[in-house]
């Protein structure tokens, strides 16, 4: 188990060499630092806290900056504990950089979904709605409140409220590439939140260190349009299917000849 935090920028597309496209999700990380290790000795559980994102000085209080100067770390913006993972492979101070993951590993991402604040229960529930000719009456209600017997609204009704702004886990999401130069994590599919919101990366919890093999993607060149690259991509294919058909006609050959 390991995590790092980042903040969600967008999402953008990708090609693969063999011409599919992928969205992803980019998600910049400064990088992290270990401000405190837990133990069962001593807090009983083990668990590492991360800190990112630089914040002034004077925006922290003594008792923020005590923690932190432990790490010998100037104060942070974010704090985030990461339990389940080992300890003995991290020491307070360490720095977390993006290339903490490779592209392959699957992923759980965790993030706080956007706010869609107080919504009806077709919205919030995805319900139907009744029919809004000949007389109905009833369009966007929340149905039958109560039934015959009990005569009162049963726990567990889906009535209209507060909606989104809440934690939300994406699971078994693949991570696409690791921008070194950049600091940015490319992942497959999408993250809840807003952009530059926060987010925790940490190893898929249902399938652990299991790997995919890494997808080749199309790398552009400075000075080059997409429509380039493309129109190279292409005549690369083509090429590779012609060197194929001739493979097949010298075979089919050799057999006649047999």
């Amino acid at each position: 188990m390991k995590g790092i935090l980042g903040r969600k920028k967008g999402m953008t597309e990708v090609f693969t060499s063999d011409g599919k496209l992928i969205p992803v999700t980019v998600i910049e990380v400064e990088d992290n630092v270990v401000s405190q290790i837990k133990t069962k000795d001593t807090d009983g559980y083990d668990a590492i806290q991360l800190a990112t994102v630089e914040k002034k000085d004077h925006r922290s209080n003594k008792p923020q900056k005590g923690h932190l100067k432990k790490a010998n770390t100037t104060p942070k913006r974010f704090l985030k504990e990461i339990r389940g993972v080992d300890v003995s492979n991290y020491t307070l101070g360490d720095t977390l950089k993006v290339d903490a993951f490779e592209a392959g590993e699957m992923v759980d991402v965790t993030g706080t979904s956007k706010g869609k604040g107080f919504q009806g229960v077709i919205k919030r529930h995805n319900q139907h709605r009744g029919p809004m000719s000949h007389g109905s009456q009833y369009h966007r209600g929340v149905g039958s409140m109560g039934t015959l017997l009990p005569m009162r609204v049963l726990p567990g009704k889906k009535l209209p409220g507060h909606m989104g702004n809440e934690k939300v886990t994406i699971q078994n999401l693949e991570v696409i590439s690791v921008d070194l130069e950049n600091n940015v994590i490319l992942i497959k599919g999408s993250v809840p939140g807003p952009k530059n919101s926060l987010v925790l990366v940490r190893t898929a919890i249902k399938t652990g260190d299991n790997k995919k093999e890494p997808v080749e993607l199309i790398v552009y060149e400075e000075g080059k349009s997409s429509e380039e690259v493309v129109e190279e991509t292409m005549e690369t294919i083509e090429e590779e299917l012609a060197e194929a058909e001739t493979e097949e006609a010298s075979q089919e050959t050799e057999k006649t000849a047999e």
